[in-house]
């Protein structure tokens, strides 16, 4: 195993000829290989599980399907990005007090297993509002679960795997779950359709949903694993107080550092990548048939956004993670221009399988450099002191952001979808100009 982890961190990282250990405990340096293929590996696995699940596209498509009211479609993305950030200022002060952080990841992956593995009988069993609020609530469960993660995830990289090397990892995670996506879309597109699947019951649309509900569930635990035999060093526990009291002090770094403090502004804008997402999706929707193959379709944009891009991104970022956040800024406003310049002029052809495609393939690999950039930007920003509170201190401000786009919805109903998608374009050219003027920390 050791000498398979060593040929996958050399492949991968491009460090054949010696160890690059920039930014990382000594003691950790040797360990590299290991650390590096282990959290690859629990990468892949949860990414792919995202995928499945994504509220973006998976639920919302769910819970459409099973009769469930508008009003708990809406709630998907909202509580599922904004839940998974809140708490975040809180968590990271807990987490100081350990020594070893992996295994608040490793109980982060088994609680999102076990609300997805809720999710199973809800869907099978229920309908309407019922199936809408059990799939709410286990979706709550599940992104707070996701927000203990993601504060343990950064911060054992940090410690784990050296800088000019983590993008690497991250871009090459998003690569393979990439590929994994396709195959499943590839069952999507050519497999019986949901359609042939109508007014059964476990065995029917049910049953897949349940099927993909189940398989995502076993991801998880699979991730879990990988990620408890991590070679973790352990870090430094000071700042481990009284959560809340903590908590507001952290928030002070917003008007003590500076960088800090664009960085943030610039990430919250950059969120117009990810919420137009579903809004292009609701005007190709409305333009094409709203079939099993148009939900094949998207998981297959989405696969292939992540496998081809992902490395290029990864790569990239190790050089200068601020020009990626500004690349994807600009990639997803072209992508929701063009998107509306069809709406408006060509409604016909946005519904056509291939100018769908390539719309939603633009905005999945905007989305996909917009994350894979402000992750590498902050982790390469940050010290092995003050990492777990940039993380939270910036997840938890742009959780607010993301519970605030919620608004989007009314807008959406006041002006139209068309409107949504000309304020998130602004938005994104705002935010390319505010990541182009943040410092280099990468590289």
């Amino acid at each position: 195993m050791e000498k398979a982890a060593n040929r996958i961190y050399e492949f991968l990282a491009e460090d054949e000829d010696s160890r690059v250990c920039r930014d990382i405990p000594e003691s950790a340096c040797h360990e590299q290989p290991r650390s590096f293929t282990r959290q690859l590996l629990a990468l892949v696995l949860t990414k792919f599980g995202d995928t499945l699940v994504s509220a973006r596209l998976v639920l919302a498509w769910m819970l459409a399907a099973l009769g469930a009211p508008a009003v708990f479609i809406a709630l998907l993305v909202p509580l599922r990005e904004s839940l998974a950030l809140l708490p975040q200022l809180f968590i990271a002060q807990a987490m100081r007090r350990r020594p070893l952080r992996k295994y608040f990841w490793v109980w982060g992956s088994i609680g999102q297993a076990a609300a997805l593995a809720g999710m199973v009988p809800a869907v099978v069993l229920l309908d309407g509002a019922a199936v809408g609020v059990a799939v709410i609530g286990l979706l709550v469960v599940f992104s707070l679960a996701r927000g203990v993660c993601s504060v343990a995830s950064k911060d054992v990289l940090g410690k784990t795997v050296s800088k000019s090397r983590r993008g690497r990892l991250t871009g090459s995670a998003a690569s393979a779950a990439g590929f994994a996506t396709l195959l499943a879309a590839v069952f999507l597109l050519f497999g019986p359709g949901l359609e042939h699947w109508q007014g059964t019951a476990i065995s029917g649309q049910r049953g897949l949903f349940a099927v993909i509900l189940a398989g995502a569930a076993l991801l998880w635990l699979a991730a879990a694993l990988a990620y408890a035999r991590i070679p973790e060093v352990p870090g430094a526990t000071e700042g481990g107080g009284n959560a809340i009291v903590e908590a507001v002090a952290s928030l002070s770094l917003l008007r003590s550092d500076p960088v800090f403090r664009r960085f943030v502004i610039a990430r919250a804008l950059l969120v117009a990548t990810a919420f137009a997402i579903p809004y292009l999706v609701v005007l190709i929707q409305r333009a094409g048939n709203g079939g099993s193959v148009q939900l094949g379709a998207l998981l297959f944009a989405n696969g292939a956004a992540g496998l081809l891009s992902g490395p290029l991104w990864g790569r990239w970022s190790d050089r200068g993670a601020h020009r990626v956040m500004a690349g994807a800024a600009i990639l997803g406003t072209g992508v929701t221009l063009v998107a509306l310049a069809f709406h408006y002029l060509m409604p016909a052809w946005l519904g056509a399988a291939p100018t769908a495609g390539l719309l939603l393939f633009g905005a999945a690999v905007a989305h996909q450099g917009a994350r894979v950039g402000r992750k590498t930007y902050l982790v390469d920003m940050a010290t092995g002191e003050t990492r777990a509170s940039y993380t939270a201190v910036s997840n938890t401000v742009i959780g607010l952001f993301l519970l605030a786009g919620a608004a989007l919805g009314a807008v959406d109903a006041w002006l139209g979808t068309a409107a949504v998608l000309w304020f998130l374009a602004a938005l994104g050219i705002v935010a390319a100009i505010r990541s182009l003027s943040l410092p280099a920390v990468s590289g």
